[in-house]
């Protein structure tokens, strides 16, 4: 994202050898002024073989940062998650790099670009920049993107660096910078690509979810694993291909939403470990199966939204088939309500259990998503629900309440700077309890509960961490989401854990 500099460069030197303060800026020691010349001469005077055909066009390709785009761009057609992450975070980075070259260090260090004359004509560019010299910002922002790209995936980073390598060598090739300016430039960009991954950490930083890690049958090939398709989720007939490909020895099942409890309940029985593939709603009947059966998961994201694939680390298909490669597995609570202390199970959820607005959202958006997608389904069920909705009645701790939601996360969430919210830990033996009380604006008393995250207390919201909830005094008919599913209860609730009830698939070491 190198933009025009609107700082014009001092005048010209005569011709000829320039002046100390037209190599380096005034100061430094002559020392490495002479050096810097020297550098540039003996690139100017050398022969790169092959490289007139290639770096000229390379470095007017990354004006503006158009080459970078491009490559994140195609790295997000992969529809690799991985990809998508490492694509961000390097045009992030980027960004960074290119504001504080060209508004801060261009505007402190107003050098000169070198004399032309130096440089053959075959290799200079057909536009010269108008901008000073110090430091490079095309360097400044292959660095940046290449770096962040890496600390996210270092597949793409090994790819896109000899390209970022390039782009910086050709702006002495080509002439419009001395070698000190694009080593600067590509140190500033180094160093914006690690500011961003200190505001955003990398999945790699992130601590390993789930404890304690645990040894499960050691299936390659997939062999003796049975592995359920929810054919109406999301990318699930994509992946469904992918698990196919990775695990040639695996028996794959694909079903339609209706049938898939009964296919699940089968395929726990008949496997030594249990697949799914498709989104939350999918994996949370997986989840009920595998621990009645007391059979491991294997987890392949196939959904929309896969927030506990995205929880545990897993992105793509090929870390489950690592892991039923090398038999890693980790440990992981199940969350569970019932209709009362001694009653039998109503459900069980891996990530989310709610009442009050938000089971009304779901159940609105799922309504409207086939046609308008699931997105704008989102934003017009939350619309309808929060301008129609009436507060919740509900007993909790003794007292009647009004709730406009009442939450419980399976382990508590977190947030890590500007990042949404996840969970480091999936076997802490806790629920994340919030609740939003009822009153006037619920769409205010919901962002602020949101904004101010776990453990936090106000007029509007309460956040707590329990092991179990007792709810009484429910209506008939009261809808409970779960998952993204919905059901409905009456009377009395209890909501609590089984600790470590399930064995989930979970490579020791991330790519």
């Amino acid at each position: 994202m190198s933009f025009p500099d609107s700082v014009p460069p001092r005048p010209a030197a005569r011709p000829g050898v320039p002046p100390r303060s037209a190599v380096w800026p005034v100061g430094l020691p002559r020392r490495l002024d002479a050096h810097d010349l020297a550098l540039f001469r003996v690139a100017a005077d050398r022969r790169w073989p092959g490289a007139r055909a290639v770096l000229p066009r390379l470095s007017r390709s990354a004006d503006h940062g158009l080459l970078w785009f491009g490559v994140a761009a195609a790295m997000a057609a992969t529809r690799s998650p991985r990809a998508r992450r490492a694509a961000l975070r390097g045009v992030a980075s980027l960004a960074l790099a290119s504001a504080t070259v060209n508004m801060v260090a261009k505007r402190s260090v107003r050098r000169p670009r070198p004399i032309l004359e130096l440089v053959p004509l075959v290799r200079q560019l057909k536009r010269q920049p108008i901008t000073t010299s110090f430091p490079s910002g095309h360097s400044a922002s292959a660095a940046a993107f290449a770096t962040g790209v890496a600390l996210e995936s270092r597949g793409w980073g090994a790819v896109v660096a000899p390209v970022a390598f390039s782009v910086a060598a050709s702006r002495v090739y080509t002439g419009v910078h001395y070698p000190g300016d694009v080593l600067v430039g590509a140190a500033l960009g180094v160093g914006a690509a690690f500011a961003v991954r200190g505001l955003v950490p990398t999945r790699r930083q992130l601590p390993t979810p789930g404890r304690p890690h645990t040894n499960a049958p050691v299936l390659p090939g997939g062999k003796h694993l049975v592995v359920v398709v929810n054919s109406a989720s999301g990318t699930a007939a994509a992946q469904s291909a992918a698990v196919r490909d990775a695990l040639p020895l695996a028996e794959v099942m694909e079903c339609a939403p209706q049938d898939l409890t009964a296919a699940f309940e089968k395929a726990a029985r008949r496997g030594r470990a249990l697949g799914v593939c498709g989104g939350d709603g999918t994996v949370n009947r997986a989840a009920a199966a595998a621990a009645q059966y007391d059979v491991p998961l294997a987890v392949f994201p196939g959904g929309t939204l896969n927030h506990f694939a995205k929880d545990l680390g897993i992105d793509e298909v090929q870390d489950t088939a690592r892991a039923l490669a090398s038999g890693d597995a980790v440990k992981v609570d199940l969350g569970r309500f019932t209709p009362g202390p001694d009653g039998a199970a109503a459900g069980y959820f891996v990530n989310t259990f709610s009442l009050g607005v938000y089971p009304e959202l779901v159940r609105l958006r799922e309504h409207w998503s086939p046609r308008i997608g699931s997105w704008a389904a989102g934003v017009l069920a939350a619309y309808r629900v929060l301008g129609g909705e009436r507060p919740l009645e509900a007993e909790l701790h003794g007292s009647r309440r009004a709730l406009w939601l009442l939450f419980a996360g399976n382990c508590l969430y977190q947030r890590l700077g500007p990042a949404p919210a996840r969970r480091f830990d999936l076997a802490d033996g806790l629920l994340d309890v919030r609740v939003v009380h009822g009153g006037r604006l619920p769409g205010l008393r919901l962002l602020a509960a949101a904004l101010a995250g776990p453990l936090s207390r106000s007029p509007t919201h309460a956040a707590e961490r329990l092991r179990r909830l007792h709810i009484e005094g429910l209506s008939p008919d009261t809808p409970v989401a779960y998952d993204g599913e919905v059901t409905h209860v009456q009377g009395e609730l209890l909501v609590d854990k089984l600790s470590e009830a399930l064995t989930v698939y979970l490579p020791l070491a991330r790519p």
